[in-house]
């Protein structure tokens, strides 16, 4: 399949800007063909306007069309074969299998979408009968459920060409709960991007979607991103990325005429505490999961364990000697794209100049392109110091550390109240360490959106019970999720519907449920009809 480097509006294409940019080989240093072509503010508001004509026709259609078309979408994807995870591993230095698991992944999330609209109950029906009797004031008829929000922006993440892009799962949740997404395609994948971008579309004809249901626009500048969460016609926005992106992307919606939820999950350093007991029974263990968790995928994981904090003492010295033997054989990291590698180096020289900061490790291996190539890194320090150091508490995107050892319990636990917002924390511990740090499990609670105990954040299982975000500054919304089925709530909105007659009314509010979903009736859960 011939790239053409082309704005997808619809089933039509469309190349009007003048500003170009080309992928990147993050291991040869060289620029890839073809060109791609950045799209213009007409651009972005022709696919805002096709959506908005299809977000009408698509809550017609009905969920069983658009179970249809999330399958059909995955079928679509994996007919793309070697192709796309081949472009997938020139573009993002990513190896074969990672990809490969990454495309499953993305499928599989499409199809448990699928299932969950298959089954309905996720619209939350809830039923209050009419009481024309009761006193002193008769009840109407009440039926409340939830609907789609309308045309979502959703941004590309540079780190997961496919589960956090083009098909991933905001985009998968959003057509799920009925909306039409427009992409803002991450220019460090752009080839990527576009080959599952016309399999999106080979999937929307195959089921007769209709013309707006998917679009997608390139740009390596903020503008088009600008531009697209602008427009009055975008009724919600998905993010994956930095801080500083996230936050620009909220603060632009918050300002507009009609201000829309930006669901960004922007960073994380997610916290890993080691309690005396577990560092005792099996320190050196602990410091292997830590550095293979640090250096997974470059570090260049949202759940990437940036911050590891311990008791001082004999064994917690033994632990981090361990580790630093550990990331100093570490190989040379390749990042997803010179601007990352350019940020990592930057946060590291700014970490670097705050006093008793030590470099405790760093890799010996640097790698043959300095653009992309990132040592591993072991940084410590004591409590004191990072409590009077905001920064260090802040990501380091990339694969290191920040060790913070304290002198005893309360100086432990004055490091966790100080925390800001994160995806994940977790503890490494016994069950009479968790018995006798019983208060730090509360703390963290009230900090971070996914507590993992004897384990490590990387990896998020994608299941109806995960919840994959976490307090601001980690998200901009605490109680959404971009992963799991619970995602779907982000881009529906409740309406109530007073003393309506049966059949006009949604098909999942009328009497007889013939979809035979699970509703709140009369503070009852049933599937019975009315």
């Amino acid at each position: 399949m011939n790239l053409h480097g082309k704005q997808l509006i619809g089933v039509s294409t469309s190349a009007a800007g003048e500003r170009i940019f080309r992928g990147f080989n993050p291991i040869t240093g060289k620029a890839l063909d073809p060109t791609f072509t950045e799209a213009t503010p007409e651009e972005v508001d022709s696919a805002a306007h096709l959506a908005a004509e299809a977000a009408s026709q698509l809550q017609k259609r009905g969920a069983e069309q658009r179970t249809g078309f999330l399958e059909a979408v995955a079928d679509q994807i994996l007919a793309l074969g070697d192709e796309l995870i081949e472009r997938g591993m020139a573009e993002t230095a990513l190896p074969k299998a990672r990809l490969t698991g990454e495309r499953g992944r993305t499928m599989g999330q499409l199809r448990m979408f699928a299932g969950l609209i298959r089954e309905g109950s996720w619209v939350e029906a809830r039923i209050d009968t009419a009481l024309p009797d009761r006193e002193p004031l008769p009840r109407p008829d009440l039926r409340r459920m939830l609907v789609p929000m309308g045309p979502v922006a959703v941004f590309g993440a540079s780190n997961f060409p496919l589960a956090f892009s083009v098909a991933g799962g905001d985009t998968a949740s959003a057509w799920a709960a009925g909306c039409p997404v427009i992409v803002k395609a991450h220019p460090a994948h752009p080839g990527v991007s576009e080959l599952v971008g016309r399999a999106v579309l080979a999937a929307a004809r195959e089921c007769n979607m209709p013309d707006g249901v998917f679009s997608m626009v390139h740009g390596a500048s903020h503008e088009v991103g600008q531009a697209l969460v602008s427009h009055p016609a975008i009724k919600a926005v998905g993010f994956t990325g930095s801080f500083a992106g996230g936050k620009a992307l909220f603060d632009l919606a918050a300002r507009r005429p009609e201000p829309i939820p930006v669901y960004a999950e922007m960073g994380s350093s997610n916290p890993l505490f080691v309690l005396p007991q577990a560092i005792a029974e099996r320190g050196d263990r602990i410091a292997q999961g830590l550095v293979g968790s640090v250096t997974l995928g470059g570090g260049q994981f949202c759940t990437n364990p940036g911050l590891t904090v311990l008791l001082e003492g004999k064994e917690s010295d033994a632990m981090l000697s361990r580790a630093a033997e550990l990331f100093a054989d570490a190989p040379a990291c390749t990042l997803v794209h010179p601007s990352i590698k350019t940020a990592y180096d930057r946060a590291l020289e700014e970490v670097s100049s705050i006093e008793r900061l030590e470099v405790a490790a760093q890799a010996s291996a640097a790698g043959p392109l300095p653009e992309t190539d990132a040592r591993a890194t072991l940084l410590t320090t004591d409590a004191v110091t990072f409590l009077q150091n905001p920064r260090l508490g802040e990501e380091i995107y990339g694969p290191t550390t920040v060790a913070v050892v304290c002198q005893d319990r309360e100086e432990l636990l004055e490091v966790a109240r100080s925390l800001q917002g994160h995806l994940t924390a977790t503890i490494h511990g016994t069950d009479e360490d968790l018995e006798t740090y019983s208060e730090l499990v509360e703390i963290l609670q009230g900090k971070v959106g996914r507590l993992i105990f004897n384990g490590f954040p990387t990896g998020v299982e994608v299941s109806p019970a995960m919840h994959h975000g976490g307090p601001y500054p980690a998200t901009t919304d605490a109680r959404a999720t971009s992963v799991g089925t619970a995602a779907i709530q982000r881009f529906a909105r409740p309406v109530c519907w007073q003393s309506f007659p049966s059949a006009a009314l949604p098909l999942e509010l009328q009497d007889e449920n013939v979809r035979g979903i699970w509703r709140l009736v009369d503070s009852e859960l049933t599937r019975d009809a009315v």
